[in-house]
């Protein structure tokens, strides 16, 4: 199962890489790219954690639709929000300036 898991992640990465270079797709990833992979990790944690959107937010202190809306790359989210979602991962939030 996990060499599907692979396989897709790779294609993933193959397909992104091609669409990278359109001009225009490229400008709205560099704008919304980081925030649509931060949502993505936090949909991954949370599903290998097997807890629902309405638990998470529970844990948090918001609403599932929050949730939803962070896991879809719909809503800013804070640092304050980022630390209490690795804290119910047991994760720690590292932020870099490269």
């Amino acid at each position: 199962m996990k060499n599907k898991k692979m396989q897709k992640e790779d294609s993933f990465q193959k397909y992104l890489a091609s669409q990278l270079k359109d001009p225009e797709f490229k400008k709205y990833y560099d704008e919304y790219g980081k925030q649509l992979e931060i949502s993505y990790q936090i949909l991954k944690l949370r599903k290998k954690k097997g807890i629902s959107q309405a638990e998470l937010a529970k844990k948090i202190g918001t609403k599932q639709s929050n949730i939803a809306r962070i896991e879809a790359g719909k809503q800013n989210f804070s640092i304050n929000t980022l630390e209490k979602i690795a804290k119910v991962f047991d994760r720690s939030l590292k932020i870099d300036f490269i």
